[in-house]
């Protein structure tokens, strides 16, 4: 096997999710997905090494990564805070919600906080119109979100409150 610059353990569990599959063609994404699963991101690495065993094109693995806003090559923090931009959520303060969030957790570059522990993210839109402004951390939706309510939501994961 040739090297690769990430971690032995987690590269071998994903080397059996791939051997352990019997159709490999079309199996792109439902390997990205248990990549990222395995290592939290699909760096560069990560995705040479499904190209190799998938047998397809480094670049065809590159573009559909990239394609997909679900799949990052940047490692995230262990709370992902999801922010939706949609109309409704932007009508009702929804970027004054993400600015707060990016300076209480003293984000001023990238998505990750300095102490790795959040990720903050914004999406297009997550369908809850009637909550807006929404916030999602780690999957778990927060509705009608003031700037006001950011230290709590906040506390609630520095605290190991709700981990989902």
């Amino acid at each position: 096997m040739a090297k690769y610059d990430v971690d032995s353990e987690k590269l071998k569990r994903l080397e059996d999710y791939i051997d352990s599959i019997e159709q490999k063609e079309g199996a792109l994404i439902g390997v990205l997905y248990k990549a990222q699963e395995i290592f939290g991101y699909l760096p560069k690495d990560v995705q040479l090494f499904i190209a190799r065993k998938l047998k397809i094109p480094a670049a065809k693995v590159f573009g559909v990564t990239t394609f997909y806003s679900y799949f990052t090559m940047e490692p995230r923090g262990k709370h992902v805070i999801n922010v939706c931009m949609g109309t409704a959520c932007f009508v009702k303060g929804a970027d004054k919600v993400l600015e707060e969030l990016r300076k209480q957790l003293n984000i001023t570059e990238g998505n990750m906080s300095p102490d790795g522990m959040f990720t903050v993210d914004s999406l297009r839109c997550v369908g809850a119109c009637g909550l807006a402004p929404v916030v999602m951390v780690d999957g778990k939706v927060y509705g009608r979100v003031k700037v006001e309510d950011v230290k709590a939501i906040l506390d609630e994961y520095r605290e190991g409150g709700s981990t989902q």
